[in-house]
């Protein structure tokens, strides 16, 4: 589990991760080599984003780039629901190209006074005989890393698009 305090209320976070700006800043910004902003639709009230994110060869581990040659290409699913009693939720999903890597969970918004809270609830699963495990733990490493980055950039562009 990953919780980070944003300087924006719930309602103006989701309005953001609902908003195609916020979005193609954001992979220009952190999303890595071919990163693209693949769609943004709504269905009903719910807001489907679908992107393409990046993590070059040489940040790789070792035996990573042993398995798998070249940059790896995620394919990234965001959903958001609608605003309900000041919350909202969604999911997120991704699979590695070329490989048998998926991640997938749950994302959440939460008041917290002024500002908002957000959470990410995921799992990782890598189905690769004997090594699995170990390529797992690296890929959460990795997902933690580009959490962290993301987050980085989502409370300074929350700040700067008040």
């Amino acid at each position: 589990m990953h919780s980070i305090g944003l300087p924006a209320s719930v309602e103006v976070t989701h309005a953001a991760f609902c908003g195609e700006q916020y979005w193609r800043d954001r992979l220009a910004a952190v999303g890595g080599p071919q990163a693209d902003l693949v769609s943004l639709r709504a269905d009903g009230d719910t807001v489907i984003i679908e992107m393409t994110q990046g993590i070059a060869a040489e940040k790789l581990p070792s035996f990573v780039a042993a398995v798998r040659r070249g940059d790896l290409l995620i394919s990234r699913t965001e959903t958001w629901g609608p605003l309900q009693d000041g919350r909202a939720h969604g999911s997120f999903s991704a699979k590695v190209e070329g490989a048998p890597a998926t991640l997938g969970g749950d994302l959440y918004l939460e008041p917290d006074g002024e500002h908002c809270t957000f959470r990410v609830d995921g799992a990782v699963d890598v189905r690769v005989p004997l090594i699995g495990n170990k390529i797992a733990s690296a890929a959460a490493g990795q997902l933690q890393r580009l959490l962290e980055k993301e987050d980085e950039f989502t409370r300074e562009w929350l700040a700067a698009h008040r």
